[in-house]
């Protein structure tokens, strides 16, 4: 065994006896996984469902009576029946319904009449949230549509049966918010993990002083950030095993694509979280200025910039030149692609090209500015 071999022997050994005794390091690789994937995964929704509706009926009718019977065979509609309109303004102030479907009192009676639809009615929705307010209108709407088509082909309101329209979703077919959050969760976690990582532990060894002993060994710079990236990327590639079985095990979201396209690109973002780890920790010898610095590069980008929650197509054309920049983006793109629609290689490879290339970044600006002084 050569003597360069043996040094990198003895500094991985080094660094695993570090990490059997420090539990801080396993607590970052396999507890903040579990605890991000289970609150975020669970907590974090954008399905909307029974949706709490207040239905105001100024003159009561069968047809009405039926109509509230169809709003509430509806997975994502509860309504609530309001005395009056005032009633229902007050459920609307307080929060307690997200919208008012008020029936004016010609309702039924222009239900009557086969060649006036729709009947006049209004939605009042609390557009605090304005998506939410989208979503039930689109909802409400449907439910309307959906009755007064059935209801007109039994009562034979209209000379032919109209137009059936077949809907068909790929990818999600139950349009679970989950299948959509959790893969980008995934990525979520191993950006923080990877780089939290490194960034603690490097720079509390300066915090402790035990970093001087290391530069005053034989062992090269090259070599001591090999061992670290070494022991710290099988930490990261089992917490991020541990994550894939939960989001395919725990939250039920289907897996369509390649365990080894999985693996690479998983490993090539993780090699340059766990750099830019060792990077931050460079520049911030504080373990409380490297997290910080950890979570502005890692945390803010993850969530609000990768496509994991938000459209990037919706964005500005300014700030979705900027996602380019974030490595998470590409591994977002990549997890969700291979999580419900496969192995899809014209989107696959472009995106792990980007990774390839950020970690050899990574790597390339951690050696360069790592230096063998103290000061």
């Amino acid at each position: 065994m050569t003597p360069a071999l043996m040094r990198l022997r003895g500094l991985l050994r080094k660094e695993i006896l570090q990490v059997l005794r420090d539990p801080s390091s396993l607590l970052i690789a396999f507890l903040l996984p579990v605890v991000l994937l289970l609150v975020n995964g669970y907590g974090v929704s954008l399905d909307a469902r029974h949706m709490r509706v207040a239905v105001v009926t100024q003159a009561p009718a069968a047809d009405t009576r039926e109509l509230i019977q169809a709003l509430a065979a509806s997975p994502y509609l509860a309504p609530v029946a309001a005395s009056s309109t005032a009633e229902a303004g007050r459920l609307l102030t307080a929060g307690e319904v997200r919208g008012v479907l008020v029936l004016p009192e010609d309702f039924s009676a222009r239900l009557m009449r086969p060649s006036r639809w729709p009947a006049p009615a209004q939605l009042l929705a609390n557009a605090t949230d304005p998506n939410t307010a989208r979503i039930l209108e689109g909802y409400v709407q449907g439910a309307l549509l959906t009755w007064a088509s059935g209801r007109a082909q039994e009562k034979r309101l209209l000379p032919s049966g109209g137009i059936a329209l077949e809907h068909r979703y790929w990818f999600n077919p139950e349009l679970r918010s989950a299948d959509f959050i959790v893969p980008g969760m995934v990525a979520f976690v191993m950006s923080m993990v990877g780089t939290l990582l490194t960034a603690l532990v490097v720079s509390r060894e300066w915090e402790r002083g035990t970093m001087e002993s290391m530069l005053a060994s034989p062992a090269r710079m090259g070599e001591i950030i090999a061992a670290r990236l070494i022991c710290y990327f099988g930490l990261g590639m089992l917490g991020m095993a541990m994550s894939v079985l939960m989001a395919v095990l725990l939250f039920g979201v289907p897996f369509r694509g390649s365990l080894l396209v999985l693996g690479a690109a998983t490993s090539l973002f993780l090699l340059f979280a766990l750099a830019l780890g060792l990077f931050i920790s460079t520049l911030a010898r504080s373990q409380f200025v490297a997290a910080q610095l950890a979570f502005l590069t890692t945390m803010l980008p993850a969530l609000m910039l990768s496509g994991m929650l938000f459209d990037i197509a919706s964005m500005p054309a300014w700030l979705q030149a900027l996602t380019h920049v974030f490595p998470v983006r590409y591994l977002v793109s990549v997890l969700q692609t291979l999580f419900l629609a496969g192995t899809v290689w014209q989107l696959v490879l472009p995106n792990l090209a980007a990774l390839a290339l950020a970690a050899l970044v990574a790597v390339g600006a951690t050696v360069a500015v790592t230096r063998r002084r103290l000061d």
